[in-house]
């Protein structure tokens, strides 16, 4: 198992969500309303596709979040 396991989330301007947009686990697809409800979600989610053993030998592996999100800014054109 890696040592720090990274997932990329980006925001969907249109649907109107925050979603993963990659990650080091296959499979991991979620979105959510805020950045702060998917990264919430991102454990869990993690869990489930890794099941596996009993939890008795459980270890806590770190996951770093790295978001973007843009938007834009109108201002006047200048003569």
């Amino acid at each position: 198992m890696t040592q720090v396991i990274v997932v990329k989330a980006a925001f969907d301007p249109d649907a109107g969500v925050w979603y993963t947009e990659s990650s080091d686990i296959h499979g991991l697809r979620i979105e959510a309303c805020t950045l702060d409800a998917l990264v919430a979600r991102i454990p869990g989610a993690i869990q489930d596709l890794l099941e596996d053993g009993d939890g008795s030998d459980a270890i806590d592996i770190p996951i770093e979040v790295i978001a973007h999100a843009s938007t834009r800014l109108r201002i006047p054109e200048r003569a």
